[in-house]
């Protein structure tokens, strides 16, 4: 008699790397890390060694123009599967977490400025506070489990997705060095050779993609324009195929992409951004540096102003009849999800260096800015989604379920 199958366990380091908390815990842990050691006797090395120079860069420099860049891709592959293929890809689909992102990025960026409206220094960082992280926010959603309905875990990371997009486009247009047009000819010039290949059908192998995708890289890093732009164009041009009536393959050469950069990316280099940015001396801190304009615009944008922006933009957009109330959700967790979009740590630091990129004071106050609303905004919303009631239609109830629709 054969002896019965057994199922192997799953292992430990295998669960851990698939799931959807991981890449914000360990980006977190690198976080905590940062800010011990920056706060220690060892602050002289570790700041030391992010302005030491390896080749035409320092290692800050390598790790934000470089690193970045492929996270950048990373990104550019979401947004086109989405909206090409997936949660985004049609009007329907993206009315609602259209319209909450631009809330989101909005409101914030208002509160910003009023607060520091009389310092020209500062006002440049008015789109800090506008950027959702979405490792962290999808990571608080898993620790909730079930109690979140699968509707609002789709609704958040549209609107994620589609607010990355937003500080794309902010990047490229508002902050942007001295421009030099030969290098940025030579950019361009790539960029059309990349989507020619695409056009061509260039799909067996995606060698020549990332060659010339590396070259993009170098040219925008010295024409001005931020070199993570490269990343983004780079990803626009990665053929996707995608099928009627069904996703696109998944071998495809996005997919196959992206799914090789999905684990680099959290688990490597947000990390390691994470480490290297979110250093800073506590030295003197007080009720008076949270009060600056500089803290308090990025720490209000964050924890308030993504809230009244996101579930504002989206109560409207019910109300008005654009949109429906995601499926299976309740208004206040609709609200705790508008809170967990002021989690903005890796790409409100990202362009908290891009708009201070001369002056470390006043990074450093964006920085306490980000971490404090950040960690507001997500233990709040994490409190609201915990005791929120839920809202499940009846099964009896058809014509209820007939008239909402998935976020």
């Amino acid at each position: 008699m054969a002896e019965p199958k057994t199922t192997r366990p799953r292992s430990a380091l295998r669960a851990f790397l698939d799931s959807e908390a991981s890449g914000g815990l360990v980006l977190m842990g690198a976080a905590a890390a940062a800010l011990v050691i920056a706060n220690s006797p060892l602050a002289p090395v570790y700041f030391g060694a992010l302005k030491t120079y390896v080749g035409p860069l320092s290692v800050g420099h390598w790790i934000n123009d470089a690193l970045m860049a492929v996270f950048f891709l990373l990104v550019g592959l979401e947004i086109k599967r989405e909206v090409v293929d997936g949660r985004l890809s049609t009007w329907s689909r993206r009315v609602l977490p259209g319209l909450a992102a631009v809330g989101g990025m909005a409101v914030p960026a208002a509160i910003y400025v009023t607060l520091n409206a009389g310092n020209p220094e500062a006002i440049a960082g008015w789109a800090i506070p506008s950027a959702t992280d979405i490792a962290f926010a999808l990571g608080v959603l898993s620790l909730l489990g079930n109690r979140v309905p699968v509707s609002l875990k789709v609704f958040l990371t549209a609107l994620a997705i589609l607010d990355d997009l937003g500080a794309v486009i902010i990047i490229a247009l508002f902050y942007t060095a001295n421009i030099s047009t030969t290098d940025l000819g030579i950019a361009g010039a790539i960029a059309v050779a990349l989507f020619a290949m695409k056009a061509m059908g260039v799909r067996r192998t995606m060698w020549p993609y990332l060659l010339l995708g590396l070259l993009l890289w170098v040219f925008v890093l010295r024409s001005g324009v931020h070199a993570t732009i490269a990343g983004v164009l780079l990803a626009l041009a990665i053929p996707l195929r995608p099928t009627p009536g069904a996703p696109d393959a998944e071998d495809s050469m996005l997919h196959r992409l992206e799914h090789a950069l999905h684990k680099p990316v959290a688990f490597l280099i947000v990390p390691v951004f994470g480490f290297a940015n979110a250093g800073v001396s506590l030295a003197g801190f007080g009720a008076g540096l949270l009060l600056d304009p500089v803290t308090l615009g990025v720490m209000a944008g964050l924890s308030v102003g993504k809230l009244v922006g996101v579930f504002g933009a989206a109560a409207l957009a019910i109300r008005f009849g654009l949109a429906d109330l995601p499926m299976g959700a309740s208004w206040p967790q609709l609200v705790g999800v508008s809170l967990l979009c002021g989690i903005g740590f890796t790409m409100s630091l990202f362009i908290g260096l891009l708009a201070f990129p001369d002056s470390q004071a006043l990074q450093d106050k964006a920085k306490i800015g980000i971490l404090f609303g950040s960690l507001i905004a997500g233990v709040a919303g994490w409190l609201v989604l915990r005791f929120a009631p839920r809202e499940i239609p009846a099964p009896d109830d058809p014509a209820r379920l007939a008239t909402r629709k998935a976020g």
